[in-house]
C-alpha cells in the first residue's frame, strides 16, 4: 500500500506516517520512483502506535514496546519502566485533582463574592 492509503485507512495524516517512519516505528519499502510502500499490516501497526502515544508513551518507549507486541514477550526491564510510568501518571492525576479542587473554590468565590460566605483554605 502507498503512504496515503495507509494514512487514510488508519485515520492519520501522511505527515504522521512520515514521522513514524523517521522514528523507526513503521518500516517502509521504497520502490522505484522513491514512493513508499507498506505491508498490509501497516494499518494495524499505525493504529497500535496511535494507541501507545495516547497512553502517554514516548517514541523511544514505543520503539521498545512494538517488538513485544509482535512476539508477545515483554522483558522485565521494560515492564518495570511501564509500571514506573503508570505510577508517574497516578501522581500527576493526584496533583491535577488538587488543582481542580482549588479552581472549584475560586469559581465558587467568583459566583458568590460575599466574603461572609467563603471559607477558602490557603
Amino acid at each position: 500500500m502507498r503512504i496515503g492509503e495507509v494514512a487514510a485507512k488508519a485515520g492519520v495524516s501522511v505527515r504522521a506516517m512520515r514521522y513514524y517512519e523517521q522514528q523507526n516505528l513503521l518500516p517502509a519499502d521504497c520502490r522505484l520512483g522513491g514512493q513508499r510502500h507498506y505491508a498490509d499490516t501497516a494499518v494495524g501497526r499505525v493504529r497500535m502506535i496511535q494507541h501507545l502515544y495516547a497512553a502517554g508513551l514516548s517514541s523511544s518507549t514505543i520503539r521498545e514496546v512494538l517488538p513485544c507486541v509482535d512476539t508477545g514477550e515483554v522483558p522485565p526491564e521494560l515492564l518495570d519502566r511501564l509500571t514506573a510510568e503508570r505510577t508517574h501518571i497516578d501522581q500527576r492525576i493526584t496533583e491535577l485533582l488538587a488543582v481542580r479542587a482549588r479552581l472549584d473554590e475560586v469559581i465558587a468565590v467568583a459566583r458568590n463574592p460575599d466574603p461572609e460566605c467563603h471559607h477558602m483554605q490557603y
